[in-house]
């Protein structure tokens, strides 16, 4: 049985949700609680970039690129139907259904309609490769697309992003996204596929996939969580004086991914694809890469974006899972053929 077929949710990441709320809660209280936290930790900064966040995020992201394999990309040409479908969801369906919902419901709110196109635009990299699991989907075909969503966000997130916010008459600081782009995509990556070299050579690939990864993916949770407090101490009071910023931000975020999953669903009837590959190509098509989407943010210096991004981190798990039982619902209706 492979990493990827034996691997179930964690504990943490079966209450995500949870966690994320927790560590929202006591980030806005830590920063009450201490009133200079803000400045203090917007002092530990290099290049525009805070030193904790950013280490924080290197830690989320690092794992994530580990995931890449490269040997994996020459079996593209093998079932393409499903990659190309996954591909037009992430880098057209889905970004331009974020903005269009986020026209809709956040018109005159330039940050919040910042934080839905950095979630629209960041196809998923990494839990995919759960919800593939337990939807008993075709988990070749998810560690494939995985491996192209990672080289594929290299090339194409900056550019539509900036296309996005082009059209919605927002400005961006092209050296804050090129940096950005850099130290939470580039860098990760290299150190990832340079680490993942070494490591296989010298301690062999069982030791490396059965304790080395599922020791970074503890890391990464707690990294993750860590962000959050680090965020939220630093944007409390802002956070306090918007309380329904939150709020605001979900109800594009919900109804767009109910429009974006009905979409993925759609195509792989009209395709006829099997349930292996067509639920594959739904989670894969809906999903989005909110690490990066944060780490944007907040490479950007853009609190209120950052603050609404986090929205897409606590709705992950719950999103997610509802697809991965409603694929299996329609499954046992006949919805799609059996392999």
């Amino acid at each position: 049985m492979s990493e990827e077929e034996g691997r179930t949710i964690s504990f943490f990441e079966k209450f995500l949700p949870l966690w994320v709320l927790l560590c929202i809660l006591i980030g806005v209280l830590i920063s009450q609680i201490i009133p200079g936290i803000s400045d203090a930790l917007n002092a530990l900064k290099i290049g525009g970039i805070s030193v904790p966040i950013g280490i924080c995020l290197f830690l989320m992201m690092y794992p994530a690129m580990l995931n890449l394999k490269a040997s994996e990309l020459k079996k593209l040409g093998k079932n393409p139907k499903p990659i190309i479908l996954t591909l037009i969801s992430n880098w057209i369906v889905a970004p331009f259904i974020g903005l269009l919902m986020a026209r809709i419901f956040l018109q005159g709110n330039d940050d919040l309609i910042l934080a839905i196109i950095l979630l629209s635009s960041s196809p998923c990299t990494a839990m995919v490769l759960v919800w593939g699991w337990m939807a008993k989907g075709n988990q070749e075909q998810n560690v494939v697309n995985t491996s192209l969503n990672t080289i594929t966000i290299i090339f194409l997130y900056i550019p539509i992003v900036t296309f996005l916010t082009g059209i919605q008459n927002i400005s961006l600081d092209w050296v804050l996204l090129l940096i950005s782009l850099f130290f939470f995509i580039g860098l990760p990556l290299i150190v990832g596929l340079t680490s993942k070299k070494v490591l296989i050579s010298s301690k062999g690939e069982e030791w490396f996939t059965d304790t080395y990864r599922p020791f970074l993916g503890k890391i990464s949770i707690i990294a993750l969580l860590a962000t959050l407090i680090i965020l939220f101490s630093m944007n409390g009071t802002a956070l306090l004086d918007h309380p329904d910023y939150l709020l605001i931000v979900t109800i594009p975020l919900l109804v767009g991914f109910v429009i974006v999953v009905g979409y993925n669903i759609l195509m792989t009837k009209i395709f006829k694809m099997k349930y292996r590959e067509a639920i594959i190509t739904v989670i894969i098509g809906s999903s989005s890469h909110f690490e990066i989407a944060i780490a944007t943010a907040i490479a950007m210096n853009n609190t209120i974006a950052a603050l609404g991004t986090t929205m897409g981190l606590f709705w992950e798990v719950p999103v997610m899972l509802s697809v991965v039982y409603l694929g299996r619902l329609l499954s046992k209706r006949g919805f799609w053929k059996s392999q």
